[in-house]
């Protein structure tokens, strides 16, 4: 069955409704704008004090794009499964936006009719029913499992085709069988998956050909790092689809800020994958509030001397370069305007626990932290007590003194699609343990796969993937057309939410093995967990960039 045999008006039903929907969300935002603004700019005060409003309206905002772009992705000879899926998602979307707009509305006296009469629409009652009631839902399940997994179908050239081939089977035959011994074990990820991702060339995927990389020397391949990331991923995220992340923020940083030398000489080196790198951006008392970050370099003779903490920094044993962000300017009051990128360099340690102290009396510490998943990299509470730093060492030297945030977030951009593609490949991964096992396993005499509630859950899980999946590459497209900054953000924290959703249900599927450690979506369940906190947790997101953005959009349009 195509779309052309379904009935046209669901597919123009759906479509009809979110474009009624998008004013309705358009008017929201801006009755929101002019109550965080104070003569036409937004004020601090004001929006922490719509904090609640804003995050709403960001998630509002994440919904409402990624059913948008659900429906523009049914080609007229769309798949029955590809069109069942997508209407199954717009339900979904609709069905959260809605009274979030409600709330928004009441708490800002905007009028409640609009909203209402739409909720209260036939043509929205006749979607809910013949686009995901449960006959449909039932319906859709079936497909799937037809399909074998085979949904999100997303166009990709000839070149990104092969290489979403190429690592799948590397994923699949290389990556998986060691996948449950890292995590059991807590192991670090070893060698003998490292030295075939540098072989290929995994580690320069986001620096250009001219310095040892792959990608273009005259714009960003944000797709393949989005395919690469997303197989890999499906194997394990922590001992392969999170490799990738760290050399690129440090290699967009360098690109972004760095002297002709630092280039000529560090992204080389990074893009073979040696020395491996780590990010240390967060402190103990900052978290996510980068701009208050209080990690200290003192001016000395030939460089700088680091003294400070910083946590959650990915890697830092096993790798041989820190990007660090330092304070350089010892006026707190600058902030975000005082810091400076340090590059650390220091040996690899297999270990959950390492110290070096330079010949000077220099001294780096750092110690595992224990968590519930994403073994394999290990994330370090890392202590620096004087440690030198050449000033060659200093992202953009001299005149990169204070420069430090903007070239962090120069990197932290891809790192959040890469987020987002890591993510897909989790669920990916999850609905199709989930559509395996219940095939096999029989309740009552019966398969699971034969009940309509796993039909159910089985269809809204891969509804999800399906438009998360599909975002993900369109604003992936975007970007690398030189715009969708914000989307990157907002895809990031669909995706993630969603992680957890689907490989919740994935075990929740699996009853009693689930649970246990031997079965994969164990893994996958805890792994999950962690996206919507690090590359930007998502409140940071919803709050800093998403809503931000949107209510800066609309109070520049209306002072137009």
């Amino acid at each position: 069955m195509k779309m052309n045999d379904l009935p046209p008006d669901m597919v123009h039903s759906a479509r009809d409704l979110l474009g009624r929907l998008r004013p309705l969300f358009d008017a929201r935002v801006a009755a929101l704008a002019v109550a965080c603004a104070v003569d036409g700019r937004l004020d601090a005060g004001r929006l922490d004090a719509h904090q609640v409003a804003s995050f709403d309206l960001a998630w509002a905002s994440a919904d409402l794009l990624a059913a948008e772009n659900a429906m523009r992705a049914l080609a007229p000879d769309a798949r029955e499964i590809d069109v069942q899926l997508a209407l199954i998602f717009v339900v979904e979307a609709v069905s959260a936006v809605l009274p979030k707009l409600e709330s928004l509305s009441l708490e800002l006296g905007q009028p409640l009719a609009p909203l209402q009469a739409l909720a209260a629409a036939p043509e929205w009652a006749a979607l809910r029913l013949a686009g995901a009631g449960a006959e449909a839902l039932a319906n859709a399940g079936r497909a799937l499992a037809r399909a074998d997994g085979d949904i999100g179908r997303v166009v990709l050239d000839e070149p990104l085709t092969m290489a979403q081939d190429a690592f799948r089977r590397f994923a699949a035959d290389v990556v998986a069988p060691q996948a449950e011994a890292i995590h059991r074990h807590d192991l670090t990820v070893p060698e003998s998956l490292l030295q075939p991702m540098r072989e290929m060339g995994v580690f320069g995927l986001s620096i250009p050909e001219q310095y040892g990389g792959s990608a273009p020397n005259d714009r960003e391949d944000t797709l393949m790092m989005v395919v690469v990331t997303e197989a890999l991923s499906e194997a394990s995220l922590a001992a392969a689809g999170s490799l990738i992340t760290r050399p690129e923020i440090l290699s967009r940083a360098l690109l972004a800020g760095g002297t002709e030398a630092q280039k000529q000489h560090w992204l080389p080196k990074i893009a073979a994958g040696d020395p491996l790198c780590a990010i240390a951006i967060t402190e103990p008392d900052f978290g996510s509030d980068v701009a208050g970050l209080a990690f200290k370099g003192t001016r000395t003779e030939g460089g700088w001397l680091l003294t400070g903490a910083k946590t959650w920094c990915t890697f830092a044993g096993k790798a041989g370069l820190l990007m660090v962000v330092t304070r350089t300017d010892p006026d707190r009051s600058a902030g975000h305007r005082g810091l400076s990128l340090m590059m650390v360099e220091k040996p690899s340690h297999d270990g959950h626990a390492f110290e070096f102290i330079q010949p000077t009396g220099g001294r780096l510490s750092g110690k595992a932290i224990p968590t519930i998943g994403y073994r394999g990299m290990h994330s370090f509470d890392l202590s620096f007590d004087n440690f030198f730093v050449p000033d060659a060492n200093v992202i953009g030297e001299e005149g990169g003194l204070g420069k430090g945030f903007y070239f962090t977030m120069a990197g932290m951009m891809g790192g959040r699609m890469q987020t987002a593609a890591r993510a897909a490949g989790v669920m990916r991964a999850a609905l199709r343990a989930a559509l395996s096992y219940a095939a096999d396993r029989k309740v009552f005499g019966a398969p699971l796969l034969d009940y309509p509630l796993t039909l159910a859950k089985l269809a809204r899980m891969a509804a999800r993937f399906a438009a998360c999946r599909q975002l993900a590459y369109a604003v992936g497209r975007v970007l690398d057309q030189g715009g969708g900054r914000m989307e990157a953000s907002l895809v990031k924290l669909l995706a993630c939410r969603s992680a957890e959703l689907v490989t919740r249900e994935a075990l929740q599927i699996h009853g009693g093995m689930g649970y246990a450690e031997e079965t994969a979506v164990s893994r996958l369940f805890v792994d999950a967990r962690v996206l919507s906190i690090f590359e930007g947790a998502e409140e940071t997101l919803a709050l800093k960039v998403i809503a931000r953005s949107l209510l800066e959009g609309a109070l520049e349009t209306a002072a137009v």
